[in-house]
């Protein structure tokens, strides 16, 4: 008897194949939106998009998305950031228009003053006296307002560039998955979207879609904080054997993706196998009895751009031969297409191996 499938994997089939009943376009919003909708996690999520109907277009898809994906909040931060710019930037304004009028009448009263020195015949010694009065407190009324200027500036400059770093930092977050520090879902839509820019010539690039066996068991008993310091640790092995140019990503709870910028099924084989191997020696440790919950396994469905005409069939296809390795047991490697005529890189791969270290609380 089969094990029960993976309830992601599971979803990820479920949208694959809603989307193209529903003749949805495989954008990687469209796809997000409906996998949100599939999952359930959100029933207001759920209701509008099924009250959309049958014949959902896409201007009303996207108007699901914004508000209910990041990008609607994406939106309001950038309309915030916009505010903040131009208040400051209109406050600054304001005070370089109030300095330049002051200059004005400074230089105003510097030309009256020359005027009274410079004049021929006799020196009104009484005009002159009032224009040096004049001139001496304009000049010490200057000096005051130019410090103070300088201090605005000053403060005004900062101002300015703190809202540009919180923007390019709200800009840097959306592409990372805050629990790991890996590229998040989003980041992975962008570099897929890269590889598919032109779709008659994909980048030759290898996709495997990975899940830690059995984690919701392992989750359930070692309790919420360890776990997702045990999904770190995972994310530091996945990332560690990636190399600099490939991306590894989070995509969800236990879900990770790692798109590799080469299409040498080896390769991409050869770095799969040592991330389950690093696993495989790793022993999960329940932090409060002390008792060990077993090795930390993983399985993994692989599918090449060569195989797939565009981003979301490269996905859907690595998501399918990710669910015949949960099917399969688990611990297990499935390449998509192995076994049928054409395309044929590799067999599945399956390693136990013997817990030889430990990962406690």
């Amino acid at each position: 008897m089969l094990p029960p499938k993976n309830p992601a994997s599971s979803i990820a089939l479920r949208v694959a194949t809603a989307m193209h009943q529903m003749g949805i376009d495989g954008l990687p919003r469209n796809y997000e939106l409906v996998y949100e909708a599939y999952a359930g996690s959100n029933p207001e999520l759920v209701r509008e998009f099924v009250a959309l109907g049958k014949n959902k277009t896409q201007d009303a898809l996207d108007a699901l998305g914004r508000k209910y994906l990041p990008h609607h909040h994406e939106a309001g931060l950038l309309s915030r950031q916009n505010g903040h710019v131009r208040a400051e930037m209109s406050n600054f304004i304001s005070l370089l228009n109030e300095e330049k009028v002051s200059l004005t009448d400074y230089g105003r009263l510097i030309g009256d003053a020359s005027r009274v020195i410079l004049a021929d015949g006799d020196i009104d010694h009484v005009e002159l006296g009032q224009s040096i009065t004049a001139l001496k407190v304009a000049t010490e009324k200057r000096a005051t307002q130019n410090s103070t200027v300088v201090r605005a500036v000053v403060n005004k400059t900062a101002a300015l560039a703190d809202l540009q770093r919180e923007a390019e930092e709200a800009e840097t977050a959306k592409f990372v998955d805050a629990l790991t520090g890996l590229g998040s879902r989003r980041a992975f839509n962008k570099a897929l979207a890269k590889v598919y820019a032109n779709p008659n010539m994909p980048v030759l690039s290898g996709l495997a879609v990975g899940e830690i066996d059995d984690y919701g068991r392992i989750s359930e008993q070692m309790g919420a904080t360890v776990a997702e310091r045990f999904l770190k640790q995972v994310s530091k092995i996945v990332q560690a054997v990636t190399n600099g140019g490939d991306l590894a990503c989070r995509f969800d709870g236990a879900r990770f993706g790692m798109l590799f910028y080469t299409s040498e099924q080896e390769e991409v084989s050869r770095i799969v196998d040592l991330v389950r191997a690093k696993l495989a020696s790793t022993a999960v440790v329940n932090s409060g009895s002390g008792r060990s919950l077993g090795q930390a396994q993983m399985s993994f469905g692989i599918c090449f751009s060569e195989q797939a005409p565009n981003a979301f069939d490269l996905t859907s296809y690595a998501e399918r031969a990710l669910a015949t390795s949960k099917a399969a047991g688990g611990n297990t490697v499935t390449v998509y297409g192995a076994g049928e005529g054409g395309f044929v890189p590799k067999d599945w791969l399956i390693y136990r191996k013997q817990s030889v270290g430990g990962f406690g609380g």
